[in-house]
């Protein structure tokens, strides 16, 4: 049965995720049009940069930088991604950001040792330090993720009893702490999701805890992103991470064209032609996603800053008729 939203809530990762993984330097000042474009566009959260370190992600040397020179817009907040304690602290002194704590598990030994040099049980470990360092800063912790949720280059298919295992640890390390987890984010990082794994995985998550609100990361690497947004719809998710253009993907994912999250763009255009809400000026985002494919100087996989949209054509043709 479907459960469609009536509206959707879509978290903007192309700066972040865009500019991770790029081959040559992109600029500061284009870094920072670029979040400065996004902020016009109705979109209500904005991922701007990655505090990592340099030497792995040579494409966010400039975070602080970027940080200090976008435009803040009333009524968005902008975020950023951190991948331990140092990160956390860079994040916090800029006083930038709407900053707010995760309990973050990966599902893959393999993938989260090459990405955080850790094993599952220190990063399990690790999340009570993390907590503890958040609420030092009087920051909540509603928010969980789980990284690999359906599937792994090197581990492969995602079983559904072991997924469970995971939320059930993210539960388990909350009330360790009094805290009340309100939302997960499923991350399909390396691009394993199929619509079928997604109905199976968000509604056996669902199945077992009702209450909780879900969200999805999902990679376009084998073109199945829009496919499994639409999947995840179906099954009533409201809330998706997604890149303007398709910009991104993950450099630790062993792959040889990683691609980005799900195109915004693509999403949007989706989802309003299905009737349900996104808030976002879909013109105005059509024309960021094409100054991203100008700021990077290749193309960029999104379909709709391609092809338009149907609201112009439909406006052509009524012009036509009554001319």
């Amino acid at each position: 049965m479907s459960d469609l939203p009536r509206s959707v809530r879509i978290n903007e990762e192309g700066p972040r995720e865009g500019f991770q993984i790029e081959k040559g330097p992109i600029p500061t000042a284009r870094k920072i049009a670029l979040i400065d474009s996004l902020s016009e566009t109705g979109l209500k959260q904005i991922q701007c940069v990655s505090y990592v370190n340099p030497k792995n992600v040579p494409g966010w040397a400039d975070a602080e930088a970027v940080t200090a020179g976008f435009k803040k817009r009333d009524g968005v907040s902008y975020t950023c991604l951190w991948l331990n304690d140092k990160g956390f602290e860079r994040a916090m002194a800029s006083g930038r950001y709407d900053m707010a704590g995760r309990i973050s598990l990966t599902a893959s030994e393999t993938f989260v040792k090459r990405n955080q040099n850790r094993t599952l049980k220190e990063n399990y470990d690790a999340q009570s330090a993390s907590i503890a360092l958040y609420k030092s800063h009087g920051l909540p912790v509603e928010k969980a993720s789980i990284m690999a949720s359906f599937g792994c280059n090197f581990e492969g298919d995602m079983p559904t009893e072991r997924l469970l295992g995971f939320v059930a640890q993210v539960f388990e390390i909350a009330a360790a702490h009094d805290l009340k987890i309100k939302t997960l984010s499923l991350a399909d990082t390396m691009a394993w999701a199929t619509p079928a794994t997604i109905k199976r995985l968000v509604g056996a998550v669902r199945g077992r805890w009702p209450d909780l609100e879900l969200s999805l990361h999902l990679h376009d690497t084998r073109g199945m992103g829009i496919a499994n947004a639409y999947a995840g719809l179906e099954m009533g998710v409201a809330t998706y991470d997604a890149a303007v253009a398709g910009l991104g993907g993950c450099p630790f994912a062993a792959h040889k064209s990683a691609a980005g999250n799900v195109c915004t763009e693509d999403l949007v255009f989706m989802c309003e032609e299905m009737g349900i809400s996104t808030g976002v000026d879909l013109e105005r985002l059509v024309q960021t996603a094409l100054l991203a494919e100008e700021i990077v100087g290749h193309p960029l996989p999104g379909s709709v800053k391609g092809g338009g949209t149907l609201n112009r054509l439909r406006e052509q043709i009524r012009a036509a008729k009554a001319a």
